[in-house]
């Protein structure tokens, strides 16, 4: 039987997951706290659950919006159609920097769908000098990864990788009965904040993915072990770093020393 909400029917190849609580999305709408004259992107609009308290209080909104039914609702929706601008895309494969105007920071939101947040961040950090702050609803292990700290199970290649662009803030957790349908998961309101100034800059940010991922892909192995086509023990030693630590020992300092004493070899 499928699930219809408002005469739209939830598609997983999407991982369409309506929110409906008003509690919870008044609360969402307070954390992001949207502003007049500010350039504000909302990521997977969906049925507007946030859309619509948003433009009440802003008189322009940007959506991307990937499935073409809901893309049509909102360019057509009795109240706010006239405040949104529908972009019907991809957000894993969509330019944001192209959004910017009077070289204003982007204020970027939305209730992601759990298939693609990972890569989303990702693709999302590489505009991270042009984002002022991001807010999401994403699964709460996902919360839980990109606000690790070091010793942590959750602590890996997400969390130094996020925590190398951003301050990661978790916000408020939401209980499956505030979507329909209800996922099988709990879910999290995150706050990532971009540095204006990177606390620990890296002269090329694939070769710290390199390394992250080398350790990470490897976690139960020391880091003797898992990075040993990249450093010898000697060098980690020569770094401050021991040798018999595993990944989510390090700190993101120690992975962005490693990777700037690659780059330089």
């Amino acid at each position: 039987m499928s699930k219809t909400h408002l005469g739209h029917t939830a598609r997983k190849r999407f991982g369409q997951n309506f929110l409906h609580d008003e509690y919870v999305i008044g609360q969402i709408v307070s954390a992001i706290n949207p502003q007049a004259n500010q350039t504000l992107i909302e990521i997977g609009p969906g049925l507007g659950a946030l859309t619509e308290p948003v433009c009440e209080l802003v008189d322009k909104l940007n959506v991307v919006e990937l499935d073409r039914d809901l893309a049509a609702r909102l360019r057509s929706h009795p109240f706010i159609a006239s405040k949104l601008n529908v972009i019907e895309a991809d957000a894993l494969k969509f330019d944001f920097s192209q959004l910017m105007t009077d070289q204003q920071p982007l204020r970027v939101f939305g209730n992601l769908p759990y298939n693609i947040s990972t890569p989303l961040m990702f693709h999302l950090f590489s505009f991270a000098d042009k984002v002022f702050d991001m807010h999401f609803m994403l699964q709460k292990e996902v919360v839980n990864r990109l606000a690790a700290k070091p010793g942590n199970k959750n602590y890996g290649r997400l969390s130094v990788m996020a925590q190398y662009h951003c301050k990661v803030q978790p916000v408020l957790e939401v209980p499956p009965s505030a979507f329909k349908p209800a996922p099988k998961v709990d879910s999290a309101v995150v706050r990532i904040v971009p540095h204006v100034t990177k606390p620990y800059p890296v002269k090329d940010l694939s070769v710290l993915n390199e390394v992250c991922t080398a350790a990470f892909n490897q976690r139960r192995k020391t880091l003797r072990n898992s990075l040993k086509n990249h450093l010898t023990e000697q060098q980690m030693i020569d770094l401050s770093i021991n040798p018999e630590l595993r990944a989510e020992n390090l700190s993101l300092n120690d992975y962005v020393t490693m990777a700037n004493f690659l780059i330089e070899g």
